[in-house]
C-alpha cells in the first residue's frame, strides 16, 4: 500500500514539474486582471522603443518658422519636423521630439538629457571644434538683415549708431558681430526670432539679423511689417542635424542614410515645397 502511494506521489510530482518547466501540458491560466495588465505593459513597451530597444530624444527650437513652429491646432510642424519624421520612418527608429528652444536644446544635448538636435543649426567649423557632431547638410541657408517696413535703412552703411537684434548663439549673431565694429552699431540679444521681430516692428531696435528663409517666411505668411534689405546676405551654409556625444553616432548615421533615401524618392522635395513652395 505504501509502495503504491509513493508511486502515485512521484507521478504527480513529475507531472507538476513538467508543467512548471514549460512542457506541452497547459499551465494554469493567469487571472484576467493580471493578463490585461501584462498585455498593456507589453503594448506600452512596443510603443516606446524601436527595433534596437532605443527611443531617441530629439530637441528642437520652439519658433523658427518654417522649420519648426506651432500650427493653428497647437501641433509642432515645419520642414525640420517633417524631415525628421520621414527619416525615422525610413530608418525604422523611434524618437520623442521635445520643443525646448534654441539655447535649451543645446544645453540638453550637452548634458545628456537629449540625444540630438534639429533646429536649423548651420554647420560651421567653429561649432565642430566646440563639440558639435553634424549630419550631412539638409538645407542651405544664409543670414541677412531686415528692418521695419517704414525704415529708410538701405544697407550696413546706415547702421552707424543704431541697435541691431540677433538671436543668442546663432549664425546671425556671429554675422552681426563680425560687422558691428566696421559699421558702428550695437547688438541686443534675444532668445527667439518672434520676440526680436516684434522689437524691430515696435521700434525698440533698428534692424535684425536672422536666417533669410525664416524672415522671408514670416513676412510672407504672417504679414509681419518688416522688409529684407537687399545686398546684406552672407554666404550660404548648410543646416545639419547635430549630436554632442560620439556614443550617439548611430543616430547621425541613420539620419544620413534616411536623408539620402528621402531625397532619392522625392519625399524631401515634397516637404520643402509644402512650406516654401520651392
Amino acid at each position: 500500500m505504501k509502495k503504491k502511494m509513493m508511486t502515485a506521489l512521484l507521478t504527480a510530482t513529475m507531472v507538476l514539474g513538467l508543467v512548471g518547466c514549460g512542457s506541452t501540458a497547459e499551465a494554469p491560466a493567469a487571472p484576467a486582471e493580471e493578463t490585461a495588465d501584462t498585455t498593456e505593459e507589453a503594448d506600452t513597451a512596443d510603443a516606446e522603443t524601436s527595433d534596437s530597444g532605443k527611443k531617441w530624444i530629439i530637441a528642437t527650437d520652439t519658433a523658427f518658422k518654417p522649420f519648426e513652429y506651432k500650427d493653428d491646432s497647437g501641433e509642432y510642424v515645419g520642414i525640420d519636423v517633417d524631415i525628421l519624421a520621414a527619416i525615422a520612418e525610413d530608418q525604422g527608429f523611434d524618437y520623442e521630439l521635445q520643443a525646448l528652444g534654441w539655447d535649451a536644446s543645446i544645453a540638453a544635448c550637452q548634458a545628456g538629457q537629449a540625444d540630438g538636435m534639429i533646429a536649423g543649426a548651420s554647420i560651421t567649423d567653429e561649432r565642430k571644434e566646440s563639440g558639435w557632431i553634424f549630419s550631412d547638410g539638409y538645407y542651405d541657408a544664409n543670414q541677412s538683415m531686415a528692418v521695419a517696413e517704414s525704415s529708410d535703412i538701405a544697407g550696413f552703411a546706415d547702421l552707424s549708431g543704431k541697435t541691431v537684434a540677433v538671436k543668442t548663439g546663432s549664425m546671425s549673431a556671429d554675422y552681426a558681430e563680425s560687422l558691428k565694429d566696421e559699421y558702428g552699431f550695437s547688438i541686443t540679444y534675444f532668445e527667439d526670432s518672434p520676440t526680436m521681430y516684434q522689437a524691430v516692428v515696435g521700434g525698440q531696435v533698428d534692424a535684425v539679423f536672422d536666417d533669410t528663409p525664416i524672415m522671408a517666411s514670416n513676412i510672407k505668411d504672417t504679414g509681419l511689417a518688416m522688409k529684407l534689405v537687399d545686398g546684406t546676405g552672407n554666404e550660404p551654409a548648410s543646416y545639419g542635424f547635430a549630436i554632442f556625444n560620439a556614443d550617439n553616432q548611430e543616430l547621425v548615421d541613420m539620419f544620413n542614410a534616411g536623408l539620402a533615401n528621402i531625397k532619392a524618392n522625392g519625399t524631401y522635395d515634397e516637404i520643402v515645397a509644402k512650406y516654401l513652395g520651392e
